[in-house]
């Protein structure tokens, strides 16, 4: 049963209507005492709830609300409503524990989902997960490793991924947090249906429209056809957006729309189309930092942020490192048609002593380079030694004031540079990122190449 709390008797009307009509049982009250009073005796599934309730528009009773009711009902999702004027207080309640909120006018189908979404969400945690029989489901020939860590985030997807819930992904370049992303669709009820991937990093706040929304023949210069964006090619399915904390103000605000409401317009078009979309978003960056300092929107974050996975780095799962070489070394002797190649135990040793900052993409890219290069059946650890090529590390215990994340990163794509010249392909490859995206930060920081 879900429980609508809200002064305006039409908006509890409304919501009523539509919630009877999707199957859901429902009731209502009009202030925050009645609110206390039915749960303290009947404890809903789910609670709908307005952050104001009499003449003032601060949101401050609905916050309060929230944490009594928090008290009462722990466990109990709450959605909060508001207008677009005041997201900022309903991030706020998100961080009080509220699952999510609507905006005034509420899009049906965006609401409704978002309350599968919770209601889904609440039932899975009720059941207990076995990690080995969930690690089983997930390690495959796209996802290899049983560190402990791996297995953690195996079980996370387990539980989430029948959901509609919106993922998102962090950690350091090369991880495979793509992989992530895959087996999260994958094992979804969306599965049979597009998992479409955009690598945010690489589309230019000109393009962006286009790219995500499409366009009508004749909606600008050299748009001389039709065109379908991202979202729409992945209506009933998944959108991954990858590097999302490369998006700029502007950009990030025209997704925020289109998130909140599942609604867009195409560039050109007057009609409004709407999609079912899950969000799955990733990034190597810390949008926590991000939103402080005021890059990144609070309101795009928390909107994208219901579920966090964060995928360990290597360094983080050595154990695994025997695992994945060997799958690296087989797909190789089976694509290049190879006799069988073993790897001693001192290279394996050796290999996991490598600080891999740019970890499983440097592991494989190594790996198949001494292959290749050396041509033997039995790889040592000074066929490695020959191919390494170590980036100097950077001083990361200096306080934040003198090395900021950004001066982190621009001084470490100037030391891949110095290292490997002009060749852009060596210098993304080093720092495990893509051609776009080192291209993206090559400009950001004014730095200077001979390609």
């Amino acid at each position: 049963m879900i429980l609508i709390c809200d002064d305006d008797s039409a908006i509890r009307s409304s919501l009523t209507l539509v919630l009877k009509r999707a199957g859901y049982e429902t009731a209502s009250v009009c202030n925050p005492q009645e609110a206390i009073e039915f749960v303290k005796t009947t404890p809903p599934d789910l609670i709908l709830m307005d952050m104001n309730y009499t003449k003032g528009t601060s949101g401050e009773e609905g916050l309060t609300l929230l944490k009594q009711v928090k008290i009462f009902c722990p466990e109990i999702p709450v959605i909060l409503i508001t207008a677009w004027g005041s997201i900022s207080l309903a991030v706020k309640g998100i961080q009080a524990g509220a699952f999510d909120f609507i905006t005034k006018p509420w899009n049906n189908m965006a609401l409704l989902n978002t309350i599968q979404t919770a209601l889904q969400l609440k039932d899975e945690e009720k059941e207990s997960i076995n990690v080995s029989d969930t690690s089983n489901k997930f390690v495959n020939d796209k996802i290899i490793g049983k560190s402990p860590l791996l297995l953690n985030v195996f079980n996370t997807i387990s539980r989430i991924s029948k959901t509609n819930a919106s993922v998102l992904i962090t950690g350091e370049s090369g991880t495979g947090k793509e992989l992530i992303a895959e087996a999260i669709h994958e094992n979804s009820n969306r599965s049979k249906n597009p998992f479409v991937k955009v690598n945010l990093g690489g589309i230019s706040q000109s393009l962006f429209e286009s790219e995500m929304f499409g366009h009508k023949k004749g909606a600008f210069t050299d748009a001389h056809y039709d065109r379908i964006g991202r979202f729409e090619l992945a209506n009933r399915g998944s959108i991954f957006l990858d590097e999302i904390g490369e998006l700029d103000a502007a950009c990030q605000v025209k997704l925020l729309r289109v998130l909140q409401d599942k609604t867009f317009e195409s560039l050109g078009d007057s009609k409004q189309k709407q999609v079912d979309i899950r969000i799955i978003s990733a990034t190597n960056r810390n949008l926590a930092e991000m939103v402080a300092k005021g890059i990144f929107r609070e309101d795009l974050f928390y909107r994208i942020n219901l579920i966090s996975i964060r995928v360990p780095a290597l360094r983080e799962r050595i154990e695994d490192i025997p695992l994945l070489v060997n799958h690296f070394v087989k797909k190789q002797v089976e694509q290049n048609r190879l006799s069988n190649i073993e790897v001693s135990a001192e290279a394996m040793n050796y290999l996991k002593k490598l600080p891999y900052p740019g970890n499983i993409r440097e592991l494989k890219n190594l790996v198949d380079r001494v292959i290749l290069v050396s041509g033997k059946n039995v790889i040592t650890d000074t066929d490695f030694k020959e191919q390494y090529t170590e980036i100097p590390n950077i001083n990361t215990n200096l306080p934040d004031s003198v090395y900021p994340l950004d001066e982190l990163e621009k001084n470490m794509i100037i030391k891949a540079v110095e290292l490997y010249g002009g060749n852009h392909s060596k210098v993304a490859m080093a720092l495990g990122l893509t051609r776009q995206a080192l291209y993206r930060r090559l400009e950001k920081y004014g730095i200077s190449t001979d390609e």
